[in-house]
């Protein structure tokens, strides 16, 4: 039990290469598309029959399942109100290397992403709208970190996440790999309306609260702009890359 606990922190997620996965939609989704990465899984009585799709093929696959109580499964958990149940899973980034390998055309570069339901949020967008990977960079939060983990509902077990990037290098490697570069700001001359988003590009987002540092905007090939037609003066980073994501789909799939 304090194992499992002690992965709330980083350093024990580090040490072990392993994360916290609560509540059902993030453990369903582990099982489902990476079980071979499942080392444990917890669930009280009550949540391993009401969640029994998930947690009887686990058996199957010969997938620890310890029945625990109410009180145990709280002392695991580091969200507030568990649901019930939790996983222990081996976390395997991915490398720019291996994504550039598969020809994508559609990417996200968060380059300071500082708040993990942000984070999280982003990445589950990302997943809805069919991008090809969700790359971080060194300067943004912990992708491991058990909120993050959570605010994903599972999609962290759907794309490849490319993690610890530094920012100027990344984007001059995905130049090179034929990958054209979007900023995403509201100073951008174009909007997302007008620009052209057929080919494989990557959304380069910045800071929550300042945007994007100008040697990442000079290093782009074009900045571009999600067009605000109410009195809102901004939006949130999670929704402004969503829309985003969802407006190179939609040409993608024209």
């Amino acid at each position: 039990m304090r194992s499992v606990r002690g992965l709330s922190r980083r350093s024990a997620r580090r040490r072990t290469g392993r994360v916290l996965v609560e509540g059902p939609q993030g453990v369903r989704e582990a099982v489902r598309f990476t079980p071979e990465r499942v080392v444990d899984l917890y669930a009280t009585a009550e949540a391993a029959e009401r969640y029994a799709e998930f947690v009887e093929p686990a058996r199957e696959r010969g997938i620890f399942v310890h029945e625990v109580t109410d009180e145990v499964l709280d002392a695991m958990c580091d969200a507030d109100t568990p649901q019930g149940t939790v996983a222990v899973v081996d976390w395997s980034p991915s490398s720019l290397e291996c994504v550039l390998a598969g020809d994508p055309r559609l990417l996200v570069l968060l380059t300071h992403v500082r708040d993990p339901g942000n984070l999280g949020t982003v990445i589950r967008g990302a997943d809805a709208a069919g991008a090809d990977a969700v790359l971080v960079s060194d300067a943004s939060v912990d992708v491991t970190s058990p909120k993050v983990v959570r605010s994903t509902a599972g999609s962290l077990f759907h794309l490849p996440v490319v993690t610890g990037l530094a920012i100027e290098p990344t984007l001059a490697t995905l130049g090179e790999g034929g990958v054209r570069r979007l900023a995403a700001d509201g100073g951008g001359a174009g909007t997302i309306d007008d620009t052209d988003l057929a080919g494989p590009h990557v959304w380069v987002m910045g800071n929550e609260a300042w945007g994007l540092e100008e040697a990442t905007l000079a290093a782009c090939d074009e900045a571009v702009r999600v067009p605000i037609h109410g009195h809102a003066e901004s939006l949130n980073l999670a929704m402004a890359t969503t829309i985003c994501l969802y407006a190179s789909a939609r040409q993608q799939r024209a």
